[in-house]
């Protein structure tokens, strides 16, 4: 297997390092294909007690994967996000705060009732309610699918959504409406800078102003808008608002926020009639 060398470049030395580790690790599992084929999922969840079974399902799978042969030793695992809520392991990054305040408002308790949480779930094994498509996951598994499928009742269902079937038809419903204002939205030819124009208009501002950079109020409420309905109703990417606007792109993030809560605030709409 590569090693790192500190006389090579990082960029270098990190590709050479890749390139030795996945054969490597492709042959000795005797899988095929990339070793990273499948991107990182992102689930909705409705409720906490949804949020809690999914984070001990994912920090318990070093210890299914026989990665780690015992709890204690999934404690200090530096790989997993579990060592990290147990004081073990610190990133920056990571957020315990949340997690852990579900369990005790005092650390040391939160960290014992979270340990014993997990430790609950060794047994459960695989949970196909929590790793199959949403519906299956909404409703606890094939089992309850089939008993409702005998008594003819339909389920809304979506692999993306973890909750009951109400509220993942709500959300779908959202997301379509949104889907439906984007698509109205190109045919009536709207595109960046048709944007801009209306952003103009409804502020009463000249199309410079909405183009110019600072940190002026009335500057930053005429990009704010921008950003919002570029990002939300054209589905224009960060990036590319970023790259057109001379920001980063973390200030187009806060842009689209505040920009959203001006226009709910003054009741702006980029449709006219909508």
């Amino acid at each position: 297997m590569g090693k790192y060398s500190p006389a090579l470049p990082g960029a270098e030395s990190h590709w050479r390092y890749w390139c030795t580790f996945s054969p490597a690790t492709i042959r000795r599992h005797g899988r095929h294909g990339q070793l990273f084929q499948n991107r990182y999922k992102s689930i909705l969840c409705q409720e906490d007690s949804y949020l809690l079974e999914l984070v001990r399902y994912i920090h318990l799978n070093p210890l299914r994967a026989r990665l780690v042969p015992a709890m204690k030793d999934l404690d200090k695992y530096a790989f997993g996000a579990h060592s990290v809520l147990m004081g073990k392991t610190t990133r920056k990054w990571q957020d315990t705060d949340y997690v852990l305040g579900f369990f005790c408002a005092k650390l040391s308790t939160a960290r014992r009732r979270y340990r014993v949480y997990v430790q609950k779930g060794i047994d459960q094994g695989k949970r196909p309610d929590l790793t199959g498509g949403g519906l299956i996951r909404s409703l606890g598994g094939w089992s309850s699918v089939k008993a409702l499928r005998g008594v003819g009742e339909r389920i809304k269902g979506d692999e993306r959504i973890l909750g009951d079937g109400d509220f993942v038809e709500r959300v779908v419903n959202a997301a379509n409406e949104d889907m439906e204002r984007r698509y109205l939205a190109l045919a009536k030819g709207f595109d960046l800078d048709s944007v801009a124009e209306r952003v103009a208009r409804v502020l009463g501002v000249t199309l410079t102003l909405v183009w110019a950079t600072g940190k002026r109020p009335e500057v930053v409420k005429a990009r704010s808008l921008l950003c919002y309905w570029a990002s939300t109703e054209l589905g224009i990417t960060m990036t590319t608002l970023a790259r057109r606007l001379g920001i980063s792109q973390p200030a187009v993030s806060i842009a689209v926020r505040r920009g959203e809560k001006i226009a709910m605030e003054k009741h702006y709409r980029l449709l006219e009639g909508q």
